[in-house]
């Protein structure tokens, strides 16, 4: 595989320390589902973990996409049909979308609470106010973009196995890092 069919280091060091970190992010975010509310630090330590987490594939998030703007992607093989060649690009549309729009929906909805936010451990400024109204729109919005998420990197991890295992084309080496040769 020639170089330029292949996504730079950076790009694929970002890729695999967001994809452990958003599927850490989701398995936590579903288990703090069933945290009680009493004792309340338990809950709130568990919350402030997904909070700081969050925010930083956020930003992670950000750096991805202005990479991405000034390195566009290795262009698809011709190989592919034009279909896959545009579910690729919608599926990946999609979950640049779902990695902005989950953190920034859960920093909103945080911002109109009367709790503060820490990153980890420290406070942040609180700009927002006690809007319970305002809060529940951002926590709709992000529980409705995990829904959306969540089977967009299904597909996206399925897209990348059968390539690897049933085609048994290069696709999945142009975002792999064991061969860096």
């Amino acid at each position: 595989m020639a170089p330029t069919d292949r996504y730079s280091r950076f790009a694929i060091v970002l890729h695999w320390v967001m994809a452990v970190g958003v599927l850490t992010q989701i398995t936590l975010g579903w288990w703090m589902r069933g945290i009680p509310k009493s004792p309340p630090g338990l809950r709130a330590d568990w919350f402030n973990v997904h909070k700081s987490i969050g925010i930083t594939l956020g930003l992670l998030a950000i750096v991805r996409l202005a990479w991405r703007l000034l390195h566009p992607a290795p262009a698809l093989p011709r190989y592919l049909p034009l279909w896959q060649r545009r579910a690729a690009i919608a599926s990946h549309t999609g979950l640049y979308i779902c990695m902005l729009v989950m953190p920034l929906a859960g920093y909103l909805g945080s911002s109109f609470t009367k709790y503060p936010i820490k990153y980890w451990g420290m406070t942040l400024p609180h700009w927002g106010w006690d809007a319970p109204a305002l809060k529940e729109i951002c926590s709709a919005a992000h529980y409705a973009a995990a829904w959306v998420f969540m089977p967009l990197i299904a597909l996206h991890v399925l897209a990348a196995l059968v390539h690897w295992f049933v085609k048994r084309d290069s696709i999945i080496h142009r975002m792999a890092w064991w061969n860096w040769g």
